[in-house]
Order: C-alpha cells, then sequence, then structure tokens
C-alpha cells in the first residue's frame, strides 16, 4: 500500500532545508497535583504560543487536564528540543505565577509548577490528524 504524500502544507522551509519535524510533548505538575484550572489553561496558551514563535516554532494543537498538558509543535531542525521545553516549562511557570500569583495553595508551600521531567514522541509515524484529535479530546477542567 502506497504511503500518502506530504503536501505542502506539512512541509516548512529553512535556508537550507525543507522539514516536517513535530513532537508531542507532555508536561506533568510537579507530583500530578491537580493545580489548573480551565482559565489557567486559556492564559498558558498564548504564553506558550509565544515560547515556540521566539524558536520559529509552531504550537499546532493545546490542551490538557488538571494535573498535565498536552502540546502538538512543529519546530525547525536548527532547535535543540531539551532547549525549547526547558524555555516552554520556565516561561509558563513565571508567567502564571505573575497572572494568577501562588493560584493553588500547594504552590504557595512547594512554589514548583512543573515536574522536571517530560514526555516527548516524535509524530512521524502517527497522523497527525490522529494527535490533533487525542489532543482536543482531552478532559479540560472546568
Amino acid at each position: 500500500m502506497a504511503r500518502p504524500r506530504k503536501t505542502d502544507s506539512d512541509l516548512r522551509h529553512g535556508r537550507h532545508c525543507v522539514f516536517a519535524l513535530h513532537v508531542h510533548l507532555v508536561f506533568v505538575t510537579k507530583y500530578r497535583r491537580n493545580v489548573f484550572k480551565k482559565e489557567h489553561l486559556d492564559a498558558m496558551q498564548p504564553i506558550l504560543t509565544s515560547v515556540c514563535r521566539d524558536f520559529d516554532a509552531e504550537l499546532v494543537e493545546f490542551n490538557g487536564e488538571h494535573d498535565h498538558v498536552h502540546l502538538l509543535i512543529t519546530y525547525p531542525p536548527k532547535v535543540a528540543l531539551s532547549n525549547l521545553v526547558a524555555s516552554l516549562k520556565g516561561v509558563s511557570a513565571r508567567l502564571l505565577r505573575q497572572r494568577f500569583g501562588d493560584f493553588h495553595p500547594w504552590l504557595q508551600r512547594r512554589g514548583v509548577l512543573w515536574s522536571p521531567s517530560y514526555f516527548a514522541s516524535s509524530c512521524g509515524g502517527a497522523p497527525i490528524d490522529i494527535l490533533r484529535q487525542y489532543i482536543e479530546e482531552q478532559q479540560t477542567p472546568h
């Protein structure tokens, strides 16, 4: 069975390359604490979009639940994924705190939003539409 060809909309162009790099990231809160409400996730999306833009990356899809978030990002080959993740987590934690203060009592004591670990999966094998649907169907808190 022939594989479908990538369309021009799937491909991005750099100065010396053409690429289609997608990564599915999952960030969990420290100790999987249930700290997020819908308002926090709504505020987080433009923050993450801005950080991605600084790396010439694009936040394709975003959603989350009370204790974790999913991101689908397309990024150029010049970007070290670990640097992008560090910036996404650091900036989001800092700006959410600025906007909401210590928005959960547990954060007032611990002071740390994200677990130091993360999940990253390349998305070359799974169709992007399936990943987008999966992220869209996350049970967003009320």
